[in-house]
């Protein structure tokens, strides 16, 4: 994936490994998880053959009912019960085997896999019988259409992942209804019922003949971690070899509870993440609305004096103090924060102290704050006011809010730790995210406000001037490197005749020069 990166510095680990400069990690601008995603439509509805066992998870996340359309013709497809077996080799001898009978009698045979690898197995079990096959999986996607759409026909034998090929209609060949139309023979149980289904619903179309079994084994990861034991304990009491399988609809009944136990504890995983979205739901939707009314050009003057009001209360309730009296306030400091937010004078008498509260305080700043900013507008002009307070906004919100987003994740890493304290994580998450937010939304304000005041706008004959006093720096520095280049370096001319290493040294210490005076040379 060019230009992605890992997180959580593992790509910074691996730059130092390979002795790469190590870059800045990748910062996260803008998320939302795919449940609040499609929530965010008027109206939501779908059709999927397979929505039947999710029922309560449409119901819980998107308030969605399901609804079971009969088929147009009826099934007559023989769902057989599902055979076990004690291992995986003698499962897949034993799918093997069936494979070669189905294909012997001319009918077609799907077979289902849940990766690549056992796709592979199987292929190369089915080439020593001398059986001849396809095999569909991710390295043929640009033939999965057609090998799929062949799969029903007369004596033909398909080995596909259980994700490949779907959307696909198999059609049966001529003759191949009367054989008892497709088989789909599934090597392992899914964790989700509706991929099963998806594998299954491929046979017996439209009313047509066929049927479909599940081979299972005890080493399958779904009958290892749930039930395999008492299975397992019922085989060895009946004594039953490797190659004797165990077929019951008790067993049948028993893997499809312990499907549904994978589907809910992932359908938590995925309502637990949810709850921990939908706190950054809440505030997602008032930035994007903060940002949306910039975008769109609307006029924002209300929303600029209202946090400029805002920052002037937020200067007086930092200097109100009701534990002194009013003229021992920090007025002072009441002084320099007006001039370093607003470049606002504010001269408050020794008699206006005496007679001030903090109503009064909070109400006199206020009408300072709003006196700067219209001596502002007046300042730059209505038009580039405007202008200004959009990009301003605009811009605060934008870095302020991916900072954000940063402190979120982090809050998110450690919040499960809380849980041995006592605590529930979601509601310290929430709580904890709610003071986060509010202090975001704090320094918007704080940042947009000071920046308005602070910021010079520069007009077009300033921008020629320094664009031109650029362009004659350039230009001295370009004759300064020439001149450089063109001075030539004269050659060193020697005084006198060259004095050999080892001739006496000219001094006359009676030394070789080399050991006196040219010692050093």
């Amino acid at each position: 994936m060019p230009g992605r990166r890992f997180s959580d510095g593992l790509h910074q680990a691996l730059e130092a490994k390979e002795g790469v400069k190590v870059e800045q990690e990748n910062q996260t601008l803008a998320s939302i998880t795919f449940q609040n995603f499609f929530r965010m439509y008027e109206k939501l509805a779908g059709m999927t053959g397979t929505a039947d066992t999710e029922a309560a998870e449409f119901k819980t996340i998107y308030k969605l009912d399901v609804v079971i359309i009969p088929t147009f013709k009826p099934v007559t497809r023989d769902d057989y019960a599902d055979v076990v077996y004690k291992n995986a080799a003698a499962k897949y001898r034993a799918v093997v085997r069936e494979i070669k009978e189905m294909h012997d009698k001319g009918r077609p045979v799907l077979v289902g896999t849940i990766n690549i690898d056992i796709s592979e197995h199987l292929s190369n079990m089915l080439k020593k019988e001398n059986i001849p096959h396809e095999v569909l999986n991710a390295k043929y996607h640009e033939r999965e259409a057609e090998i799929i759409a062949e799969a029903g026909q007369r004596g033909r034998v398909t080995i596909a992942t259980n994700m490949a090929g779907r959307g696909t209609d198999i059609k049966l060949g001529e003759g191949v209804a009367g054989l008892g139309g497709l088989h789909i023979l599934a090597t392992s149980r899914h964790e989700s019922r509706r991929i099963d289904n998806q594998l299954r619903g491929r046979s017996g179309r439209q009313g047509d003949a066929g049927s479909s079994r599940f081979y299972l084994s005890l080493e399958d990861d779904l009958l290892r971690i749930f039930g395999s034991d008492r299975i397992s304990g019922i085989m060895e009491r009946l004594g039953m070899e490797e190659d004797e399988p165990i077929e019951h609809s008790m067993i049948t009944k028993a893997i499809e509870n312990a499907q549904r136990k994978v589907e809910g504890h992932n359908f938590d995983i995925r309502k637990h993440l949810l709850e921990y979205d939908d706190v950054m739901n809440k505030q997602r939707e008032i930035i994007y609305t903060q940002r949306r009314t910039v975008l769109q050009g609307e006029d924002i003057k209300g929303m600029i004096q209202e946090m400029v009001t805002d920052a002037a209360a937020a200067i007086a309730a930092e200097t109100i103090n009701d534990h002194i009296p009013a003229e021992d306030w920090d007025w002072k400091s009441v002084a320099d924060r007006m001039r370093d937010m607003f470049g606002a004078e504010v001269d408050i008498t020794e008699d206006e102290r005496l007679a001030m509260d903090g109503e009064a305080l909070t109400e006199r700043l206020r009408q300072e704050a709003i006196k700067a900013y219209e001596a502002r507008e007046l300042e730059v002009g209505s038009e580039n006011m405007r202008h200004l307070e959009r990009m301003v906004l605009l811009q605060v919100v934008d870095s302020h809010w991916k900072d954000h987003l940063l402190n979120m994740d982090h809050l998110k890493e450690g919040i499960g730790l809380r849980g041995y304290g006592q605590k529930n994580p979601l509601d310290e998450y929430k709580r904890e995210g709610y003071e986060m937010f509010v202090d975001l939304m704090e320094s918007i304000k704080q940042q947009t406000v000071s920046t308005m005041f602070m910021v010079r706008l520069v007009s077009e004959e300033e921008i020629e001037a320094l664009e031109q006093q650029r362009r004659a720096e350039q230009e001295a520095m370009e004759m300064r490197r020439n001149d450089e280049e063109a001075v030539v370096q004269k050659p060193m001319v020697r005084q006198g005749d060259k004095i050999g290493r080892n001739a006496p040294c000219p001094c006359g210490s009676g030394k070789k020069y080399k050991r006196c005076c040219g010692k050093s040379k």
